[in-house]
């Protein structure tokens, strides 16, 4: 296959992987990935996973290709919350949940870091249009915030939880608290219990 030909049937995904390829083109010879890819006309963000050049500075491209290079897996933690507007800052990591091991990734979009997390807890995640033909799954408001407390242990505190800087409007306004004490009772975790005690304690007001 040409590149041109492998561009005008590809591109519209944006980040594609090579069972993909093989899919649509059984013949397809992978050796003329690692070729493009050294004339920079694609770029290999883990094995078997590309991403055209021009696609990666499109909206949401990194959430996007973070569910191609790790499947199942789920926008979480930092990551969503920074997405719903949550937290004030920036998160240059992508963070995941996944079924598999632990693992990150360093690639032209940056790090990836996918946290495991047994299957009785991987839910609480919905898809979202990218800006490609695919979409991406990131985590409810509220199975991030839990997300992020379990998978975090270090954050115990009253004062850890004032650190996190929830946008009080949201947790006053947006975020779901009754839902969220159903999905306590999912995690079953008695230390998870009294953490998120100390979030209702600092941003509940009621």
């Amino acid at each position: 296959m040409r590149y041109l030909d492998f561009y005008r049937t590809f591109s519209a995904f944006g980040c594609i992987d090579i069972n993909q390829v093989k899919l649509l083109d059984p013949s397809f010879n992978r050796t003329s990935l690692t070729r493009w890819v050294a004339k920079g006309y694609i770029v290999q963000l883990r094995n078997g996973v590309y991403a055209f050049k021009e696609w990666i500075k499109s909206p949401n491209s990194n959430f996007i290709a973070s569910c191609v290079m790790c499947r199942p897996s789920y926008i979480t933690g930092y990551s969503a919350l920074a997405y719903y507007g949550m937290i004030p800052e920036f998160v240059a990591q992508t963070t995941c949940a996944t079924t598999l091991k632990t693992c990150s990734f360093t690639n032209e979009f940056g790090t990836f870091v996918y946290k495991h997390l047994k299957f009785e807890l991987f839910w609480g995640y919905m898809p979202v249009n990218g800006s490609s033909q695919r979409s991406f799954f990131i985590a409810t408001p509220e199975k991030a915030l839990l997300d992020l407390l379990y998978l975090n242990p270090s954050i115990k505190s009253v004062d850890d939880m004032i650190e996190l800087r929830l946008d009080e409007d949201y947790m006053s306004e947006d975020f779901d608290w009754l839902k969220t004490m159903e999905f306590l009772k999912i995690f079953n975790n008695k230390s998870l219990n009294k953490r998120f005690d100390n979030i209702i304690k600092v941003y509940r007001n009621d």
